[in-house]
């Protein structure tokens, strides 16, 4: 099973966004859900986390209905939706997000991530998030507070603190625009060091949006699956 989470500076956008990744995926072979969550107009973190987390328990608890396999369970995001999944699957184990009180006899974890042009880290050389200077930043909105009134927020929220020997396989599919995978590079070094699988796919002179338009967009859905053939061998 594939949950798709959707970008959008999680202040906009929603589910609907990714139906054409989410068909050719699923024409593939696998369940794939386009889950909604809270954005920053509706509730500040960590709601967002949470709602994505209960989507996880909600199709491991209904498997069987939607005739996936509980025991092998991606998450794919792009941009803030990218940002949410290595989040997500990078917090397994954690108690820190523990969804919305529905089906807890189910696990949220995931078995692998696919983050398209998601940042890893807010509090990063590398990261243009949280630039409050001309106009408050969707960050800042999706947080509550500025990075410099709470820096405990954007730094429990980057994945890249979050790395450990339980982080699943993770497959990188990335723009020409390096702001958007701040942290990947520190990332892999983790990675590397406990042996966990990763790849990385990066179109030189794509636009942000790139994963919505061909060129670009057979290429990382060829990625995407033959990276899932890869990890959950069918």
């Amino acid at each position: 099973m594939v949950i798709m989470v959707y970008g959008g500076g999680w202040r906009s956008g929603n589910r609907t966004m990714h139906w054409p990744m989410a068909q050719k995926l699923a024409a593939k072979g696998y369940v794939v859900v386009t889950a909604e969550y809270r954005l920053s107009t509706e509730a500040i973190y960590p709601a967002g986390v949470n709602d994505i987390k209960s989507a996880i328990k909600y199709m491991r608890a209904n498997a069987n209905t939607y005739h996936g396999n509980a025991a092998k369970v991606a998450i794919w995001g792009y941009s803030a939706g990218g940002q949410l999944a290595a989040l997500v699957g990078t917090t397994n184990n954690s108690a820190l997000y523990k969804g919305d009180g529905c089906n807890d006899n189910y696990p949220a974890a995931v078995q692998a991530i696919i983050d398209v042009d998601g940042v890893l880290a807010f509090i990063h050389p590398e990261s243009g998030e949280g630039d409050d200077s001309k106009k408050t930043s969707a960050a800042t909105y999706w947080f509550g507070a500025s990075k410099a009134a709470r820096p405990d927020l954007w730094q429990q929220a980057s994945a890249l603190n979050h790395v450990d020997k339980q982080t699943p396989p993770i497959l990188f599919i990335n723009s020409s625009v390096n702001r958007m995978h701040a942290g990947r590079n520190d990332m892999i070094k983790k990675l590397d060091s406990l042996h966990i699988y990763h790849e990385i796919h990066a179109f030189s002179d794509a636009p942000h949006t790139f994963i919505m338009f061909e060129p670009w967009f057979t290429p990382a859905l060829n990625y995407e699956a033959d990276f899932l053939k890869k990890i959950f061998k069918p």
